[in-house]
Parts: C-alpha cells; structure tokens; sequence
C-alpha cells in the first residue's frame, strides 16, 4: 500500500480528497497508531489557526505589492 503522506491527511481533513483516497487513509487510520497521532496533531493545529486573530496588512504594505504587481518595485514618495 502506498504511504499516507501529511499532505494526504490535510486534503482528508478538509474533505478536499478523492473517495480512493479517503477510503486508503480510513483504512490506514484502523492500523496505524503514528499516522492516527499525525491526523490528531494536524486537527489540533487546524483548531489553533482558527482561533487566531489575523490582522490586516498595513496600506503601505498593500502599495508596495501593488506597485510590485504593476511592474514598478521601487518606492515611491
């Protein structure tokens, strides 16, 4: 059987994976203790990131990337 990468595991816990895929990774879960420990510590993580308050980026900071989108890296004043 293939090997159940952490990428895998994302895409099943976003339920953005084919049905082969899920199937592989429910099956693997009834074996593997290590690859039930990853699954837990990604759904931690997920619940973590969730509770954080991200902040918006500062309006110079939006300019720089405008500028740097349009072509023109340098500052202007």
């Amino acid at each position: 059987m293939k090997k159940i990468k952490e990428e895998d595991l994302i895409l099943y816990l976003y339920q953005e994976c084919s049905p082969a895929l899920q199937a592989r990774i429910e099956q693997a879960l009834e074996e593997d203790i290590t690859l039930q420990d990853n699954l837990e510590r990604l759904r931690r993580t997920l619940r973590q990131l969730d509770k954080l308050k991200l902040l918006s980026p500062s309006k110079q900071s939006l300019k720089a990337v405008m500028r740097h989108a349009q072509g023109n890296p340098g500052r202007k004043h």
